[in-house]
């Protein structure tokens, strides 16, 4: 009963979010989340790592991806690819290393567990700001390299605090080559397979006229190839990402297959409207417990760096590469700072922690929920107005 209760709060949350103009849902309903944890009713409920990495995650994705243009891919597949690859390691150790230096007045913090609070707030979660970019600069350039980082992204995060946790938690010892290693094998793996099973399953609608069939088909493709990626211990995430874009790219050389992104569109715009409305309220309502603390200033010091370390590595970035140069200017750099909301995926990786042990951890978990929500509130409110201003 209470999770429908929480499916209605989200329906009336969305409906008012009709009557506004860019109103930003997933923050709303994460406040609602935190009020909700003081009422008894809702106590006792909560969310699980596996039930945000394996039922939640891979219908969001799914859907993301295979609304992605292939136009915008293409065109934007360098600084994606880039962003999401490269760029997160490099935020994670410069973020990391800051957090390490300046954490001595605030809290007690060792260098690994300092990397592992990098590691949680470098995946980005744009729900809700695509659309807004898009309303707000007319311009999809910028919303589709939001979306499509953040879409790969989640991936090469999860290697990554893959490792630094057995650091901190088994005293675990990874070198470099081993790191790059693991994680060619885990990434390259699941584009691999996500690949070659939405190119397989693109091909397999055609063996039915009936939508609805075909619709049970891609359900069969966000999950099945998720969790047969994952049993291979190759990244479910990047798996379903590409399975989603490979549909993309095979829709899209064919007009007669709008009828069927009709129909695909109908099916998961609900899925993702109630799995968005469910998770931001759970996500509230777990985070409570940990949001009473002595260290916000430090937590408020930690999503400011995140912000610096974005923009100096996108803006450094676009300006070492003379063709990102032309594409990318230090406002539109501003803009992808400022659209890399925490969401989802940090929370995981949160959870993820939590089930590890105690001690240092709890710290850890602490300061990355209390950096996620200013991060959501911030940003989200922030979107519109700035993208206004910079657009100008």
């Amino acid at each position: 009963m209470a999770y429908i209760l929480l499916i209605f709060i989200g329906y009336i949350i969305f409906t008012i979010d009709k009557k506004q103009k860019n109103f930003p849902v997933p923050t709303v309903l994460l406040i609602l989340g935190i009020g909700l944890s003081f009422i008894p009713f809702f106590t006792s409920l909560e969310v699980t790592k596996y039930m945000i990495y394996h039922i939640f995650l891979p219908p969001l994705l799914f859907s993301s991806a295979y609304r992605f243009p292939a136009k915008g891919f293409k065109e934007n597949a360098g600084i994606i690819s880039f962003l999401a690859t490269i760029g997160i390691m490099l935020t994670v150790a410069l973020l990391g290393a800051t957090i390490f230096a300046l954490s001595g007045p605030f809290v007690s913090l060792s260098f690994i567990g300092a990397l592992m609070i990098a590691s949680i707030l470098t995946p980005t979660d744009p729900v809700s700001v695509t659309s807004i970019l898009k309303k707000s600069t007319g311009d999809e350039k910028m919303a589709d390299v939001v979306e499509g980082e953040s879409l790969i992204n989640d991936g090469t995060s999860i290697v990554i605090f893959t490792v630094l946790a057995g650091m901190l938690t088994k005293g675990k010892s990874s070198g470099l080559l081993s790191f790059f290693g693991e994680f060619l094998v885990v990434s390259l793996g699941g584009i691999l397979l996500g690949v070659l099973f939405g190119w397989l399953v693109s091909k397999a609608v055609h063996f039915t006229h009936n939508r609805e069939y075909q619709v049970m088909l891609s359900i069969v493709l966000a999950f099945g190839v998720f969790n047969l990626a994952e049993l291979l211990h190759l990244s479910g995430v990047l798996a379903t990402v590409f399975a989603g874009i490979m549909l993309s790219f095979e829709f899209g050389r064919s007009i007669k297959e709008d009828n069927l992104r009709d129909k695909l569109d109908g099916f998961w715009n609900i899925i993702e409207l109630t799995v968005l409305s469910l998770i931001f309220l759970l996500i509230g309502i777990q985070s409570a417990q940990y949001l009473v603390f002595n260290a916000w200033g430090f937590a408020l010091i930690i999503f400011l760096l995140s912000l610096v370390i974005r923009f100096l590595i996108i803006f450094g970035t676009t300006q070492i590469f003379p063709h990102w140069k032309n594409k990318i200017s230090s406002r539109e750099s501003i803009l992808l700072t400022w659209s890399g909301l925490k969401g989802t995926m940090s929370v995981y990786l949160i959870l993820n922690l939590q089930s590890k042990g105690s001690g240092e951890v709890d710290m850890i978990l602490s300061l990355g929920f209390a950096a996620v929500l200013i991060s959501l509130i911030v940003q989200s409110l922030g979107v519109y107005p700035l993208s206004q201003k910079l657009t100008k």
